[in-house]
């Protein structure tokens, strides 16, 4: 069951990329999907340039992350700590994203330390239950 938790937020995680960028494409007026990066290139609203920032920076922080839950419970991690871990990971990107949009700099920054942290934790324990 805890384990399924995990699996979920792999999946909320794998969905934050597109509502970043639904928000980054609804805060300028006319998205024009023909030239989606020239569209881009042309907005003077910064909203829209932070959000498509988060869209691209939730990509970055996935692979990864999927990478440690999956690593963590084939080493054999207890699966209440991949939950706590996999939960605490994807709260703390939800955050990122509406501190990148918000343009809250100190924050963003806070939460994707602490989201790096939550990933750390789980290569690390996967790492030492595999050794022992």
């Amino acid at each position: 069951m805890t384990l399924s938790i995990a699996y979920g937020c792999i999946l909320v995680t794998a969905l934050l990329p597109y509502a970043w960028v639904a928000i980054a494409k609804s805060s300028a007026p006319r998205y024009d999907n023909r030239d989606p990066r020239g569209w881009l290139d042309r907005q003077d609203n910064p909203r829209t340039h932070r959000a498509h920032a988060a869209h691209a920076n939730a990509f970055e922080a996935f692979a990864p992350f999927a990478a440690a839950v999956l690593m963590a419970q084939l080493a054999g991690v207890a699966e209440a700590r991949i939950a706590l871990l996999a939960v605490s990971f994807a709260a703390l990107r939800i955050l990122h994203g509406l501190f990148y949009i918000g343009d809250r700099p100190l924050l963003r920054s806070l939460s994707w330390f602490a989201g790096l942290a939550c990933v750390l934790a789980l290569m690390v324990q996967a790492i030492l239950h595999a050794g022992g």
